[in-house]
Parts: structure tokens; sequence; C-alpha cells
């Protein structure tokens, strides 16, 4: 077996998505020695992606994770996280996570905001299939507005958005949290990719570094700062493994499901996905224009019901409406792996609340109403695994001194909302939080 590796480093980051990216890249620029640590590898530039085979080489288990209950999770374990397979919304984090649980992440959403350029796809851009569910949907009393997106179709060589664009923007338009990670290594960070956190390295409660293999070969890093960035599922499995006990008990999902309709007008799934959307609160869900790309509808609709295959033939004339809800906190990561996520009444009421808004509006649109029909639930965003007010204070910082979390596992409750932005905020505001404690201790010194 080969020797350990055996490097130290002011802070180790261990995952690439939002969260990690966003860390990294901020204490790489304030000159720290940033080790960030990606399971997965860099698949931005292969010809597989973005493709249908993309997911079968870079999304976990194949595509084939599913929950105990039959939820099917979409994760994705390569450089940039989830931004690598994602709509490219964009949404402020809901005023409870400031009101409630005290995280006040304005500035650095404005910041990142303007940093990034997101805002609404233009009008001629929005889709014509979208925009008329959208006229529907006011017209029935909702309030639809566009959504802001992480999507800039002027530095695209050739914009081509559509339903498969969930599988990877091939045609460069859509921002990815690997760009960030691009400019930490610019400017020093070290990163290692096919790197597995196996352990930490825990004394006196006071982190020390982590432990794992990279490529096959085990290494240790020593370090009295660790940001796990690993994912709603990657973090509280490497907590669990270092003996917290309470990590992954409880998630959130962001449950999602498709209402589909077919009508005699051009459909959605080949305009960009989410450009239009409404957002009730007071229920609990959101509603977008959102259709499964054409060769994944068929294996969805026949998961539903095998009847529903004979829909495939109409995909290009197919209404989609996504409903996203805020689902309680419920079920578990265990040790090896298993994710169980039962429903809640909660739950289903929220998701049949909003079905019955969607087929109104799909009716409306144009869709015949007896073709309707709901695609399967799946989760979109595992989340609240290790939540704040639990597990981290309001720094992100765990029960251990110098260990941190920034990722969707941190979230207190479903933000049944695109999650990215808020991510992106968490990991600036904690890197500053970071750097401010670290002057602190030099002037005290």
């Amino acid at each position: 077996m080969a020797s350990p590796i055996r490097k130290s480093a002011d802070v180790i980051v261990v995952g690439s998505g939002p969260g990690g990216a966003s860390v990294a890249r901020q204490l790489a620029r304030a000159g720290k020695r940033v080790l960030l640590l990606e399971r997965g590898r860099d698949h931005r530039r292969t010809a597989h992606y973005g493709t249908y085979l993309g997911p079968l080489a870079y999304a976990d288990r194949r595509s084939l994770l599913f929950t105990k209950e039959g939820l099917n999770i979409i994760r994705p374990l390569m450089l940039g996280g989830a931004t690598s397979m994602y709509c490219g919304s964009a949404a402020r984090p809901p005023v409870w996570l400031r009101t409630k649980y005290g995280i006040d992440l304005d500035r650095y959403l404005d910041d990142t905001i303007a940093e990034i350029g997101i805002a609404p796809l233009p009008p001629e851009l929005r889709g014509a299939a979208s925009t008329r569910i959208a006229d529907a949907a006011n017209a029935l009393g909702y309030d639809w507005q566009p959504l802001d997106k992480f999507i800039r179709p002027g530095r695209s060589f050739h914009f081509d958005c559509g339903a498969k664009c969930m599988l990877g923007c091939r045609c460069g338009a859509k921002w990815n949290a690997a760009e960030w990670v691009d400019e930490a290594v610019a400017v020093g960070c070290e990163l290692v990719t096919d790197a597995c956190v196996d352990d930490l390295i825990i004394e006196r409660r006071h982190v020390g570094g982590v432990r794992g293999k990279a490529r096959g070969v085990p290494f240790e890093v020593e370090s009295k700062i660790v940001v796990l960035a690993a994912g709603g599922i990657g973090t509280p499995l490497i907590l669990q493994r270092a003996g917290f006990f309470d990590a992954g008990h409880g998630i959130t999902m962001d449950t999602t499901a498709m209402l589909c309709g077919l009508s005699r007008e051009k459909g959605n799934g080949t305009e960009p996905p989410m450009t239009w959307g409404y957002v009730n609160d007071e229920v609990g869900y959101m509603l977008s224009t959102l259709l499964d790309p054409w060769l994944l509808f068929p294996i969805m609709a026949t998961m539903k019901s095998p009847r529903h295959l004979l829909k495939w033939p109409g995909w290009d004339r197919t209404l989609g409406v996504m409903i996203k809800i805020k689902d309680d906190v419920s079920g578990n990561i265990s040790l090896d792996g298993e994710i169980s996520k039962p429903m809640s009444a909660g739950d289903r009421y929220r998701l049949n609340h909003g079905a019955i808004v969607a087929r109104q509006i799909l009716v409306r649109a144009g869709a015949d109403a007896d073709s309707i029909f709901m695609t399967p639930l799946r989760g979109t965003h595992p989340s609240g695994t290790v939540r704040v007010g639990q597990m981290l204070d309001q720094d992100l910082q765990t029960e251990v001194a110098g260990l941190y979390v920034c990722d969707a596992s941190t979230f207190p409750e479903a933000l049944d909302r695109p999650t990215v932005l808020t991510i992106l905020a968490l990991g600036k505001r904690l890197a500053a939080h970071l750097l401010a404690t670290a002057e602190e201790r030099s002037a005290a010194a």
C-alpha cells in the first residue's frame, strides 16, 4: 500500500459546489493557503458533458439514487457540484432565514447578483410556450414573474438552452461554480480531484485536519480550519463517520414533481427551463415552467404509469409546470448511505394544492385536460441535514472548534425555491467571518 501523503494548509475546503467554491475563492484571494478537495472530476470539457450519457458518468449511482420511499435524487459528483446540473435559476432566500435564524445575507446577495450578472432572460428568450403558461397563470390571478437566472446568453458561442441543459450546459451560457474554483486556483488554491474524505481529525474538541484517499492514495492534511461543503448528503456522512450522531437525522428535499399536458401548439421542452415562476409562501410551494428533456420524459412518464409512454411522441407539444414544495424535515441518512424521506400529511397537502393550481394553469394555457398527468416525485435539493440552530451556530460552526459547514445541509428549513444564490452568499459570509477571526487572533498575539 502506498505511503500516505502528508501536508498542511491554512484552510481545508471539502467540496467544490457553490459553498465550497465561494469560500475557497474568497480565502485564496485573501492570501490564505487553501486546499480544496473534490470527490469527482472536472467534466466540463469532455465530449459527454451535457449529453444524455453524461449523468451516467458524473451523477451519483448513475442517476439511480433513490430514497427508501422511491424519491429519485440526481446528485452530481463533479467539479462545480450541483451547478453542473441545474436550471440556472436564482432566488433570494426567504425572509425567515434572517428574522427567525439571524442569518443576514443581504450584502453578500447583492454583491453576488452584481458580480455574476444575475437577471431574468430578455423577453424574447423566455420561450413562447413558457410565456403562454405565465400569461394563463396571471389571467387566473396568480402572480407569475420572470425568474432571475444564472444564464448570460451573451457569453455563449451559440445559445441553445432547453430542458436538455439540465444535463449540463454545453453552450457556455450558464454560470458554474467551477468557474470560481478556476479563479481560486489562479491565485494559489490547491485543487485535488478524485479525493474522498474518509474521516476528520479531531483533538480536544478542535478540528485538526482530514484523512482520505485521492486516486487510491491515502492522504492526511493538517489544518485548524475545515469547511465541509460536500452537500446535503455528503456532509452529514462525513460528520457521522467522525462521531456526530445527529448529522443526517432529518432531511428536506424541496420535493418536486411536474404536471404535464398535451397541447396543440409548441410545448416548452425546447425552451430555457424555469424562465417564469410563482411562490406561494402561505401554503409552501413554488410553481415554474419546466419539462423533462426529450429522452428522460418517457422514462419518468413510464415510472408513473406505462400508459403514459404513449405521450412521448407528443413531447414537442407538451406543456410542463414544476411543483416544488416546502417539505417538512423528516427521515434520515444512515451511515451506509441509505436515505429515507417520507412525505408528511402537510407535504401531501402542499403538493396537491400546487397540483390543483398547476392543472388550472395548464388547461387555461391550452393543454388537453384529459392528457394531464403528474410525474413521479424527485428530491431536487437534498438539504437540512446539519441544520443551523441545532448542529451549527449562526457562523456555521459545529460544536468542534474550527469545523464549519457551508452547503445546503445548513438550511434550518426547506427553502422551496432555487438554492444556489443563497449558498454562494453563505460562502462569502463565512469567508468574511474566518478572515475577521484570523485578524482578531493576529492582533491579540
